[in-house]
């Protein structure tokens, strides 16, 4: 494997096999940047042109109500990729925000790049169709969750999910993600201390 491309291959690898040739190829249309704790990797308004794996750290996709509360939507981790499909996908401004919560290393690559990749390794078309279904399916399941699971529950889910990172989000953060109120999850908390 090339040298600094290890975890993105071997999360390619797992779906579809490619040569030495196609993996150098594929490394060449990567680009790496370094995102700080609170910066932003798409703004709302702004056209996703791309997608980023999460290399190292930890993003958070949400969407701003008018009266300022985010409403996180997905929570990506090493391993994982991250965009605004709706802005990607349709050339329209992004209504979300990507943003780090903690130091976080990503390859991305563009929308261009991913089309040549496509033209130059048919395969790879495979390999997105295979992430975009095991993402639906996630999403799904998170819908789900919310209107069948108890509150409590749901937190609980995060707390497995995401055991590394759960420090890094604020108590409003963790409640928007479960679909509950800040108010409402600072009660369960209380009572969960209680019982």
């Amino acid at each position: 494997m090339i040298t600094g491309y290890e975890p993105i291959l071997q999360n390619v690898t797992k779906h579809i096999p490619l040569s030495e040739a196609e993996q150098l190829f594929f490394c060449s249309l990567l680009q790496e940047r370094q995102f700080h704790k609170k910066e932003y990797l798409l703004r709302e308004g702004s056209i996703c042109n791309q997608l980023a794996f999460i290399v190292s750290g930890c993003v958070k996709s949400y969407l701003p109500d008018r009266k300022g509360n985010e409403h996180i939507l997905t929570i990506a981790i090493a391993d994982w990729w991250v965009a605004d499909y709706q802005s990607l996908v349709f050339d329209t401004p992004s209504e979300l925000f990507i943003e780090a919560v903690e130091p976080t290393t990503v390859l991305l690559l563009t929308k261009e790049k991913r089309e040549m990749l496509f033209s130059r390794i048919p395969r790879f078309e495979q390999y997105f169709r295979i992430l975009t279904e095991r993402a639906f399916a996630v999403s799904q399941q998170r819908i789900t969750d919310i209107l069948s699971l108890p509150a409590v529950e749901r937190y609980e889910q995060f707390l497995r999910r995401y055991h590394r990172i759960a420090g890094a989000f604020s108590q409003q953060q963790i409640a928007s993600f479960i679909g509950v109120t800040p108010a409402f999850f600072s009660r369960m908390l209380k009572s969960k201390r209680h019982s």
